[in-house]
């Protein structure tokens, strides 16, 4: 069965309209610095600025264009769309931001012009990080949640929500080249070595670019297809597995179409005195009971097959035995009658 249900946290998309704004903010201020003294570090982060809010765009229209519902044309939906934007901003961020800047900064290494007015580069980036800070706080308190700062990384590598994660890597960068545009421009006027700048403005083209390969990696698996998390796919196992008439649940495979969309195909074997019409039921009613449990499974794929059936299918297709998993705990008392209601529902 699939479902047509979309589920969006308003929150994502809050961090990324904060972050629009506030990189126009900034990037009118630096682009007017940069025109007003020369400074080319200032320039490229004016770039960066600007990069990032057409960034921030496209992360929207992926958004929007997830939500679409499924076709002919596209029956499983166009959820697949925010990883694939997602995946272009990552190569926006590595091709114009650090491309750019790092131009940028060999132009100034060679031309070695002298910043002027160095005071207004100073009070712009004080603008800026105050403008790139408050949206870099509202994308780590949207992304941390409850979860310890120690587990961000893990949470970057383990999440399926792209946009919840790339706004605060930008703007981390963006704070990361504000301290190196002071730096280049400190040490440009400090020590009478225009040059200095155009070094600043190589390094933010570093940043911007490692910014980009974590991103790049991290979209790619998504875009490509990644599973569920291990607790949704032990959940859905011992869900199946308590349904009347399933002898044994043997496996499932799952694969996020979106952040809020997975796709289920689960593996049963059942119980052989059942007839087709009651199989039918079964599954009717293990779909309700998964949409109910987990809104985001959107697609749901029901194969019948005997464990020696599916394990020589699973090793011809993974190259190894499948998981050994622990014995099916029935659920409680209350359970049970929950169960049993949903059970007259479906066969009424």
């Amino acid at each position: 069965m699939i479902s047509s249900k979309r589920a969006r946290r308003p929150s994502s998309k809050f961090v990324i309209y904060a972050a629009i704004v506030g990189n126009l903010l900034v990037a009118a201020t630096k682009f007017a610095a940069a025109a007003h003294t020369g400074s080319s570090a200032m320039l490229s982060e004016g770039v960066h600025s600007l990069v990032d809010t057409g960034n921030e765009l496209l992360l929207l229209y992926g958004l929007h264009r997830a939500t679409a519902r499924p076709d002919r044309q596209h029956p499983l939906g166009y959820g697949r769309e925010v990883y694939f934007w997602s995946f272009v901003v990552a190569l926006l961020v590595f091709a114009l931001g650090a491309g750019i800047a790092f131009y940028q900064g060999v132009a100034q290494v060679i031309a070695r012009e002298p910043i002027e007015n160095p005071s207004v580069n100073y009070i712009v980036l004080a603008f800026s990080a105050m403008f790139d800070g408050a949206t870099w706080w509202i994308a780590l308190r949207n992304f941390k949640g409850r979860k310890p700062y120690a587990a961000l990384f893990r949470a970057v590598r383990d999440s399926k929500d792209p946009p919840s994660f790339m706004v605060l890597f930008e703007d981390s960068a963006a704070l990361i080249g504000l301290l190196i545009a002071f730096a280049g421009c400190f040490l440009s006027v400090s020590l009478r070595r225009p040059e200095l700048d155009g070094v600043a403005s190589i390094l933010i083209g570093v940043v911007l670019a490692l910014t980009a390969v974590v991103l790049a990696r991290e979209t790619k698996g998504l875009l490509i297809g990644e599973s569920a998390d291990p607790s949704i796919i032990e959940a859905i196992l011992r869900l199946a597995g308590e349904i009347d008439g399933v002898a044994n649940a043997n496996g499932v495979l799952t694969i996020h179409l979106a952040p809020d969309q997975i796709l289920v195909a689960l593996s049963l074997e059942f119980a052989d005195n059942l007839t087709t019409p009651m199989i039918e039921a079964r599954v009717l009613e293990l779909e309700q009971r998964l949409h109910v449990s987990h809104p985001s499974v959107v697609a749901i794929f029901v194969k019948p097959q005997t464990p020696d059936s599916f394990k020589t299918t699973f090793e011809r297709r993974f190259g190894q035995s499948p998981p050994k998993r622990q014995p099916m705990r029935r659920g409680s008392e209350a359970e049970h009658r929950g169960n049993d209601d949903i059970r007259r529902d479906v066969l009424d």
